[in-house]
């Protein structure tokens, strides 16, 4: 999955991008707040990971911003302002959960898995549809109740399909949530990662729709079940 970084240390960004890229994230990084608001406006991230004392534009006025433009993308704030005074207002403004340095990197995980949750509309560990359904803990997919591991890409196609089961996706929508920044790109990846998908779930498990993309058939699957 896609995350937008925002951070100006140079020392933690590089540490923190190495060992989110080790846990099968794709991270953009920006090291200034007018890069972050460009990025923002543009990507299509499952979270993004703000700094507040950013050079050029500060993380305060970054998510006033994109919040005022109707930018819902879960907001974690990184900072190390601890102060009472400053978690209120990041989380009055829209932050959607608030860190301060210096932080273990397994909370880290955890606090993203749960601000994507919320965004997805569950308190649930499992999204998806009756038919297929993701473990967003452990990165299992689960068909039929049997459970297999995914790749990190197989895991950010399948949660950008199981986010809305049913709706159309077309390769430049799969493509943006999969792959970051500088990642090459061939022109028939998102196939390939289908086709081993589908070896894996099932013939019938993501369908394409000719000259529009590919879905996940059905409705989101009861809460009762998850």
């Amino acid at each position: 999955m896609r995350v937008l970084l925002v951070e100006d240390d140079e020392m933690i960004g590089q540490s923190l991008r190495d060992a989110l890229d080790a846990n099968g994230w794709s991270v953009d990084w920006v090291k200034d707040g007018l890069l972050a608001q460009s990025a923002l406006a543009d990507g299509d991230y499952a979270c993004v990971l703000l700094d507040l004392g950013l050079p050029k534009r500060d993380g305060v006025e970054v998510l006033r911003k994109a919040r005022s433009e109707g930018n819902q993308t879960p907001v974690l704030v990184l900072t190390a302002r601890d102060g009472l005074d400053d978690r209120v207002a990041g989380l009055d403004i829209g932050a959607d959960d608030y860190l301060v340095k210096p932080y273990e990197f397994r909370e880290l995980l955890a606090r993203m898995r749960a601000v994507i949750r919320r965004r997805d509309g569950s308190a649930h560990s499992i999204i998806g549809s009756p038919e297929v359904q993701l473990d967003l803990t452990t990165r299992e997919v689960l068909v039929q109740g049997e459970r297999s591991q995914l790749s990190a890409r197989e895991y950010a196609l399948l949660h950008a399909l199981l986010e809305r089961p049913g709706a159309i996706l077309s390769r430049d929508q799969l493509e943006n949530r999969i792959y970051g920044w500088g990642e090459e790109v061939s022109s028939n990846a998102v196939d390939v990662l289908i086709h081993g998908m589908r070896r894996k779930l099932g013939a019938d498990t993501i369908r394409n729709v000719r000259g529009l993309g590919w879905r996940i058939a059905g409705d989101p699957a009861p809460r009762e079940r998850l």
